[in-house]
């Protein structure tokens, strides 16, 4: 099992920024996907940036130039850079970790983290 812990959000100014972040703990070995999804209201959950196994990193247009993922390996921590946020960007965002499985993959997910952009 992993378990994913979000942090890290909050209230901000459009213009400003945030960062999150996501404690990892359990079978992290397993792993072979690390990515932030996030859900705005009334919307479906997206893919914001993930992590794939050829260590590429890769954005949603939406997002490309102002969110950074990183991770620290040391601390079993990720953690998402979002700047010069927008108002659309207000959303509940969600740590995923994918592992494969017998048939397709494994996700687990942590509870969520809300930013709440303001104009």
């Amino acid at each position: 099992q992993v378990q994913l812990v979000e942090s890290g959000g909050g209230l901000v100014q459009a213009g400003g920024s945030l960062r999150l972040s996501c404690a990892a703990s359990g079978s992290i070995g397993s792993i072979n996907v690390w990515a932030w999804y996030r859900q705005a209201p009334g919307k479906q959950r997206d893919l914001v940036t993930s992590i794939t196994p050829d260590a590429n990193t890769n954005y949603a247009d939406s997002v490309k130039g102002r969110f950074t993922f990183s991770r620290d390996n040391a601390k079993n921590t990720l953690y998402l850079q979002m700047n010069s946020l927008k108002p659309e960007d207000t959303a509940v965002y969600y740590c995923n970790a994918k592992r494969p499985a017998v048939f397709g993959s494994m996700d687990y997910w942590g509870k969520g983290t809300l930013v709440t952009v303001s104009s």
